[in-house]
């Protein structure tokens, strides 16, 4: 039996990032699910946003809960995969500073509503970025 079990290499990478792009983008779905399904609390959301000094929070509201569901939608269907990355990374990271940075690190335990699933859903998605990268790159060298 030759199995080298503390020292190996990845074999199936291209499966891997498979996963967490489809998983990520059924995570990340879920809250404009919500907000479509539940439309009394986007102008909560609205409000929200306004408090924290951004006019026309109502427009914002929505625009985070469309381009959260088409950043979603690209990523199942691995269409636009960069720029659906890039989009989810800049709404988790406006949620970060706006919402969950007062709670601290931890989402549950020490601590609730903290960032700590934010930075997970980050590096999934920046690990999906990187992966896709040299495909943008290639397609940009041949036009």
């Amino acid at each position: 039996m030759n199995i080298k079990w503390f020292k190996t290499s990845p074999s199936q990478t291209v499966r891997s990032i498979e996963l967490i792009r489809i998983v990520i983008a059924l995570i990340i779905v879920m809250h404009p699910m919500h907000g479509f399904f539940n439309m009394d609390n986007i102008p909560r959301f609205g409000d929200f946003i306004e408090s924290h000094g951004f006019p026309f929070g109502l427009f914002l509201a929505w625009s985070v809960l469309i381009i959260q569901f088409t950043c979603s939608v690209a990523l199942v269907f691995r269409r636009f995969v960069v720029f659906a990355c890039i989009g989810h990374i800049f709404i988790l990271i406006m949620g970060i500073w706006l919402s969950h940075i007062p709670h601290g690190w931890y989402v549950v335990g020490p601590g609730s509503g903290g960032m700590e699933f934010s930075v997970l859903m980050i590096t999934c998605l920046l690990a999906t970025l990187l992966a896709y990268w040299p495909v943008v790159t290639e397609k940009i060298k041949e036009s």
